[in-house]
């Protein structure tokens, strides 16, 4: 099963339509996007982390695949995830531990061909 692949594909493939139909919108959230994933006092690869651990507390797996994709590109390990999935139940609970075996199911699934 490849629910990750097939779920980042289908959302990029929507956006690809919404940004086609509302390109202001689109391009105001990439400047954003750029803008806060910038290196700063904080590096790329610490800000994906924090964006990934934010998606597992607030529970959205198209960011959950999104930003681990991000994560394994800029060198995550498996026990930065793991780790980082205990910060994010910490600040979210039961549910989140939930939403953090997703994130190891991600990670799972995009580095199975690597």
């Amino acid at each position: 099963m490849s629910k990750f692949k097939d779920l980042t594909k289908f959302v990029s493939s929507n956006l690809r339509d919404l940004k086609q139909g509302n390109p202001e919108l689109m391009q105001g959230f990439s400047a954003l996007s750029q803008a806060a994933s910038k290196a700063g006092a904080l590096d790329e690869k610490t800000k994906e982390l924090l964006a990934l651990a934010i998606a597992i507390a607030i529970r959205c797996d198209d960011c959950i695949g999104f930003h681990t994709q991000a994560c394994i590109r800029l060198g995550m390990t498996k026990q930065e995830l793991e780790e980082l999935v205990g910060v994010a139940v910490m600040m979210g609970g039961g549910p989140s531990l939930m939403y953090g075996s997703h994130a190891i199911a991600a990670y799972k699934e995009f580095t199975e061909a690597a």
